[in-house]
């Protein structure tokens, strides 16, 4: 089953198109790495998928259901753009007063849980005003898990956070859907950071969607390369030409695509009298990924 899946839904705005034509499907029990520039119509999606926003055209279901149903509704949780809370208040009041709105039974106890899965436990008390634009994003995705929603909804959540925020909301976000089986639909400009908990993917361009597919898919597409960096690359381009096919010259090195052995790259270029600087097995990451597929859509 999908946990959303939206046909033909499009949304415009004084005629213009933000969303055009949109087929998502989100399998249930994954964690759906949304990806676009500003402007494709990530945000607008999400809105409309969450009833921030009313459809031009189209449909949208989950868990098999139409969107505006209360009781598939109620187990969604939502963090889009920005934290909702009031400046003046504590990060434990704005958490309680979000968990007595949501008519949870025992507000006192599901507040510091979701502090605890935040790690934030320890300011608590401080005012919302006073917080870092980090702590402001993982106040905002504590508010997302209040009720211990069946589905994530995130926009952007590890915008502005540190090495260590992100760390926590990455192994929240895992332990989540691995223990609990949520499903999240997360978007984020930090490509490597998604495709460290990413299990499908989705690219949207101007308001469609050009690509899906699943992270051992997308880890096939990103093929294995040698990396090596030489004294003198004309050089060594002219002795790896003779042995292999696919060559390209990047990122100020050598990459060799073919099924080449680092050892046997470096054995070749001492047998040619060619220095060597640096030569290591890598792997094309989702960011470069990503921008070769927005490369190809505008036919470059």
């Amino acid at each position: 089953m999908y946990a959303i899946e939206t046909t033909g839904l499009s949304k415009a705005f004084h005629n213009i198109h933000a969303v055009q034509n949109l087929n998502l499907k989100v399998p249930e029990g994954s964690i759906y790495g949304f990806i676009g520039e500003n402007g494709s119509g990530k945000s607008t999606t999400e809105k409309l998928i969450c009833g921030l926003l009313v459809p031009s055209d189209g449909d949208i279901r989950l868990y098999g259901r139409h969107y505006t149903d209360a009781g598939v509704r109620a187990r969604m949780g939502v963090l889009i753009e920005n934290p909702g809370c009031f400046p003046n208040s504590t990060v434990y009041q704005n958490l309680f007063m979000q968990a007595l709105n949501l008519d949870i039974k025992h507000p006192k106890t599901e507040v510091e849980r979701v502090l605890k899965l935040v790690s934030m436990a320890g300011a608590a008390g401080r005012k919302f005003k006073q917080c870092s634009l980090g702590m402001k994003q993982r106040l905002g995705v504590a508010q997302s898990l209040l009720g211990r929603p069946r589905m994530l909804i995130l926009d952007e959540p590890i915008n502005g956070l540190d090495a260590d925020g992100m760390r926590i909301v990455r192994e929240t976000l895992i332990e989540l859907n691995k223990e609990e089986g949520v499903t999240i639909l997360i978007s984020s400009h930090i490509l490597g950071e998604l495709s460290k908990i990413a299990t499908h993917y989705g690219i949207i361009r101007n308001g469609t969607l050009i690509k899906e597919l699943q992270a051992e898919e997308m880890s096939e597409e990103c093929r294995d390369f040698v990396f090596v960096k030489t004294g003198n690359d004309t050089a060594a381009l002219s002795v790896l030409s003779q042995k292999y096919y696919e060559i390209e010259q990047k990122d100020g090195g050598i990459r060799i695509y073919d099924e080449a052995e680092s050892s046997n790259v470096n054995s070749l270029m001492y047998a040619n009298g060619i220095p060597v600087h640096e030569i290591s097995f890598q792997k094309i990451g989702l960011e470069e990924y990503y921008l070769r597929i927005m490369s190809n859509k505008e036919g470059k």
